[in-house]
């Protein structure tokens, strides 16, 4: 059993930046799922809205982001992360990351639905270069523990006392240790998730291969709420490739002339679904395009084309994606990429208010396990690290403030295995991990209607059983772990999905096909 002040779930932006807003008063322990920078942080190409350019305005940008969460955001949460933007780029660059700059001022790039250019980068690859500031200057604290390769299975709450409780607080969580095959718990005054999403409920994703939800599920299981979950973002250009599942081709090659072209046509198609936006609507309006042209010509993908463009241009703005491509025979210079929709981001997740606290004592979130409120109905491009920095960091304020009211752990029953043996039947686990996957991808995605969805939901009710027996008998493992955070994600959002009759953002259903007048949250209750 470990204990420290603060415990944190996740070693991404979120994760990072509350660690190191709270060790300079406490000690925190930050425990990792795999190595500390396989997260979806490293994966981020984009990079980070903030208002920096001379006639650029937070209302601007606050207006954006409403439009894209076509009127669910919370207006002020919308200015609380927007204002808060360019303090985090600043304390981003103290930690040494080395934006691109252009005559000694950061050099912005614009993405679908932003009215202005303001987006920092670090080239194509801003993600990698946060995470690695960020863990750097993690390692490098005294006050700070990152423990990797531990697969968290459920909060450790009042339940979980020698003395047992109904009170609901969160004490930390018991986690497996990969390496020694045993479940320790990690109990702390505080506890943060920051667990990323849960891209890998479907077939074709460009999350990492961890994000399974994991927060969600366990912060729903514990009690919380959980909202929006039927808002799944698509990202409309991941590379299509047999080998290469999930390369994602950023935005910021159509924000720079990039075109989206018919391969059996030749024609470019954005003009007959947003002639006035075209390649540059926002992501839901351009991943529905390429899903009809898909399925009205029998594709299996389209074409994204840049290579109209000066090579030298296309080569300085985009290196790691021309390098990767040119390592798969394709040269983005002289030839279009062959590109799908996949899942790129969770919308919907645990309540947070502003303070990043759950309805949990004890328990607070941040970043894309959450819906606090800023993303709405689908999220604007490269407001996703920006929620992580300024969530975090609201976390860690909260905890600060309020660290003498918060009760110190009491003591916390050890894991119990005495009732299970080891699994003699990996192949159930595969066999439903693949299911879950593709009827999330057929019935759940891009395009809905009720019949598809309650189909989804008749063979999650048929699995929840199969693998809450098996879980009840077995000795968990990362998969059995994984599994059962993903399917039991897959159920709230199908709920969300069927509770919400109309077409709003990233949820569209051929059933409802029109925007209410009024937009209100769908809140699941445990």
């Amino acid at each position: 059993m470990s204990r420290a002040d603060i415990l944190i779930v996740g070693s991404g932006a979120a994760g990072l930046t509350a660690a190191l807003n709270l060790a300079e008063r406490f000690h925190v322990t930050v425990l990792a799922k795999g190595a500390l920078n396989e997260g979806s942080t490293a994966w981020a190409q984009g990079g980070i809205a903030a208002v920096l350019e001379p006639g650029d305005t937070f209302d601007s940008h606050i207006e954006d982001t409403m439009i894209a969460g076509a009127g669910l955001n919370d207006r002020a949460t919308v200015e609380f992360v927007v204002e808060r933007a360019p303090a985090a780029i600043e304390r981003l660059q103290k930690l040494g990351v080395p934006f691109a700059q252009e005559n000694d001022v950061l050099h912005l790039t614009r993405e679908g639905g932003h009215s202005h250019r303001r987006i920092v980068h670090v080239a194509d690859a801003t993600g990698w270069a946060v995470q690695e500031a960020l863990q750097r200057a993690a390692e490098a604290h005294p006050n700070i523990t990152l423990v990797p390769d531990q697969v968290a299975i459920d909060l450790a709450t009042s339940r979980h006392e020698e003395r047992y409780s109904g009170a609901g607080h969160v004490w930390g969580v018991y986690a497996l240790d990969r390496r020694t095959g045993r479940v320790e718990a990690h109990v702390a005054r505080a506890t943060i998730l920051a667990t990323g999403g849960a891209g890998r409920t479907y077939l074709f994703s460009t999350a990492p291969r961890g994000a399974t939800g994991d927060g969600i599920a366990m912060a729903w299981r514990a009690g919380a709420r959980v909202s929006n979950m039927e808002f799944m973002q698509f990202h409309p250009t991941c590379l299509y490739h047999l080998e290469v599942k999930n390369f994602l081709i950023t935005e910021a090659v159509r924000g720079e002339g990039g075109r989206l072209i018919n391969p059996s046509t030749g024609k470019r198609f954005m003009s007959e679904y947003d002639a006035e936006r075209m390649e540059l609507a926002p992501r839901d309006v351009v991943a529905r395009a390429i899903d009809a042209e898909i399925k009205r010509y029998g594709l299996d993908y389209v074409h994204l084309d840049i290579s109209h463009q000066p090579p030298d241009f296309v080569r300085a703005h985009f290196p790691n994606i021309h390098e990767k491509l040119i390592g798969l025979g394709i040269d983005m210079t002289k030839e279009p990429i062959p590109v799908v929709p996949a899942q790129h981001y969770t919308c919907g997740g645990i309540m947070v208010d502003r303070d990043g606290r759950t309805d949990l004592p004890g328990l607070y979130a941040a970043g894309e396990c959450t819906q606090s409120g800023l993303h709405g109905a689908n999220r604007l491009a490269s407001n996703s690290l920006l929620e992580c920095f300024v969530f975090g960091e609201a976390a860690a304020a909260h905890i600060a403030d309020c660290w003498d009211e918060l009760p110190a752990p009491p003591a916390i029953r050890a894991w119990d295995e005495s009732r299970v043996t080891d699994s003699d039947e990996e192949v159930v686990i595969k066999q439903n991990w693949t299911e879950i996957r593709r009827f999330m991808w057929n019935y759940v995605g891009i395009v809905r209607t009720t019949k598809r969805l309650q189909r989804a939901a008749n063979r999650i009710r048929m699995m929840t059983d199969e693998v809450g027996d098996y879980y009840g008998h077995f000795r968990v493992t990362p998969d059995l772990i994984e599994l059962r955070n993903l399917l039991q994600t897959a159920e709230l959002i199908v709920k969300s999905a069927l509770h919400r009759k109309e077409s709003r953002g990233l949820h569209y259903t051929l059933d409802y096909p029109e925007t209410d007048t009024e937009a209100v949250d769908t809140i699941l209750v445990p």
